[in-house]
């Protein structure tokens, strides 16, 4: 990071000046391959791993509309399903197109999400350049960004590509934006409209991009202030004129009604995939609780990315009003001294960066059962890093800290976040030791219980299944899945009146009328008929047989079908 200090518009450059914004035109390229490689290098071993049974078989191994390639059925479909309870057609694309190319080859699906986390690297410091003129500070963003662990999941998880894929389109859009406002025409913002809505039928979560175009304005572009960006700021190279604010925010209302549009979109694909069903709603002061205090711990795993999981399960009413208050008055605190440090208007730009963008994913509106989740952090972080890099190199330049001791303290932070990063890539390497992780580092996890259960289960170990079985039906005792694998297991065994004494329990905790604890009755009804039939009790197994007849029946009638 170099330690220049902001000069401001009152002073002339000076020689050395022009000469910070000369060389990186002269060294910008090396930087690009450093960065991109480091990116590359430090996945490579992904490119040797499986597909994971969380959610890459419905995405992509059982996926009918996907497996087989692209053609125009997949096409139709992408742009029409609500599967996965999201509405992302160019994920679907992607994923069809690796099939194309690859089938089902997991380690060339992996190379694509490794290619274009890569790229993403190299665009967020290209676009920094571009607006600030800093090489070292830029560069030091991107690397952060490139090699911290948290962003682990969204590249090693080929089910997690929407992440990946909408943050290349936003990043693209925010390069172009400046494209479009060093010179303002129809055709530069049609373009920035394109590019923002491709990120969003990639993953609707970037839906906050006109908000971050108005902190971009604000610092580096300064188009907030009358006279626009002054000549002489050594952050850029080019004059680019000021607006009122007003005037800035009605030019962003087409890409304000896109977010709208993607956002109804979303709430209706959540309802439709129940995404957002009874028994994952909590109250609203339990979800407000738990965004205060997840805002807090993503601040945390920016600093220190101990304890990184697959998933964080919800605390729902566990969380205590201290950690709340604390939380509250660390966000307002924060949010004061950026405020009143304005003058440094980076800091300003990239904490609300930081809010801003994972207001989507905070929880305030629920989807699933996790609080938090690592691949919510992947575009958020970034605006940390930039009031990181900025503040820092404002700090040495203020204390005459030689640039070699700076450079030595970056190389060791960027040193050991690629080995916690290394080691967090290790943990994606199979099914049995994502989920053994997650157990581990976090606690009251029955999800983790359960699908680390289900795995061994898979692989007929059975002892070590049950064990997982049991913890997670006593965490969850309102959940019919680890009582239906508890039933499998005890049915392998030869223990067919323990297997009936699971089944019965599935269909005492699946009485809402919802999709999945249907399907899990329906599961549930069926195997007991083929218990019952092994056991030569034919009157049992027709009766079970004749409940799940019936479950089918009354699904078929509310679907329409």
């Amino acid at each position: 990071m170099e330690a220049e200090v902001d000069s401001g518009p009152e002073k002339q450059i000076q020689p050395s000046a022009l000469m910070r914004l000369y060389l990186p035109r002269k060294w910008a390229l090396v930087v690009v391959v450093l960065l991109f490689t480091a990116a590359v290098a430090l996945y490579y071993p992904v490119l040797h791993y499986p597909f994971i049974n969380l959610d890459d078989t419905g995405y992509v191994v059982e996926n009918e509309h996907v497996k087989y390639g692209l053609d125009w059925d997949t096409v139709k479909w992408a742009l029409t399903t609500f599967d996965y309870t999201n509405w992302h057609p160019l994920t679907w694309l992607s994923h069809a197109l690796d099939c194309h190319l690859y089938s089902l080859d997991a380690g060339k699906h992996h190379r694509t999400s490794i290619l274009l986390h890569a790229i993403n690297v190299v665009l967020l410091f290209w676009i920094l350049l571009e607006a600030t003129g800093y090489l070292g500070r830029s560069a030091m963003v991107a690397a952060l960004f490139a090699l911290h662990p948290i962003s682990v999941e969204s590249v090693v998880w080929i089910a997690e590509r929407k992440n990946v894929l909408s943050m290349l389109f936003f990043l693209l859009a925010l390069g172009a934006y400046r494209w479009y406002v060093s010179r303002p025409g129809a055709s530069r913002y049609a373009v920035v409209a394109l590019l923002y809505a491709m990120g969003l039928m990639s993953k609707p979560q970037i839906v906050t991009f006109p908000f971050v175009l108005l902190l971009w304005d604000y610092w580096p572009l300064r188009r907030m202030f009358a006279g626009g960006q002054p000549a002489s700021q050594p952050e850029t190279a080019t004059s680019i004129p000021g607006k009122r604010f007003s005037i800035l925010v009605l030019e962003k209302v087409p890409l304000f009604i896109l977010s709208v549009l993607s956002a109804v979109i979303t709430l209706k694909a959540q309802r439709a995939g129940h995404g957002m069903n009874p028994s994952n709603a909590y109250p609203f002061l339990i979800r407000l609780g738990n965004a205060i205090v997840s805002y807090v711990r993503y601040v945390g795993l920016a600093f220190w990315p101990s304890h990184l999981a697959v998933m964080y399960p919800h605390p729902v009413s566990s969380i205590r009003t201290w950690q709340v208050i604390a939380g509250v008055l660390f966000l307002l605190v924060t949010s004061a001294l950026v405020i009143l440090a304005r003058r440094r208007r980076y800091l300003l730009v990239g904490w609300f960066w930081f809010l801003g963008t994972l207001v989507p994913m905070i929880g305030l509106v629920q989807v699933g059962v996790q609080a938090m989740a690592d691949r919510y952090a992947y575009l958020p972080l970034v605006g940390l890093f930039i009031m990181i890099c900025w503040g820092v190199a404002e700090f040495a330049a203020e204390r005459h800290i030689s640039t070699a001791w700076l450079a030595g303290a970056s190389a060791a932070a960027l040193l050991a976040l690629t080995v916690a990063a290394h080691r967090q890539i290790g943990y994606w390497r199979d099914d049995v030791t994502l989920w053994s992780h997650a157990v581990l580092v976090t606690s009251g996890n029955w999800i983790a219980e359960e699908d680390l259960g289900a795995t061994l289960l898979e692989l007929g170990r059975m002892d070590e299944a049950m064990s997982h079985l049991r913890a997670a039906a006593a965490l969850q005792p309102i959940d019919g899945q680890p009582f239906l694998y508890m039933g499998n297991c005890e049915r392998q065994r030869g223990n067919l009146q323990q297997a009936i004494e699971q089944y019965e329990k599935v269909i005492t905790v699946t009485q809402n009328d919802i999709p999945n604890n249907t399907l899990l009755r329906y599961l549930a009804f069926t195997h007991m008929a083929e218990v019952y039939r092994d056991l030569g009790d034919a009157a049992h197994a027709a009766q079970n047989m004749e409940s799940a007849q019936s479950l089918v029946r009354q699904y078929s009638h509310k679907s329409g079908k």
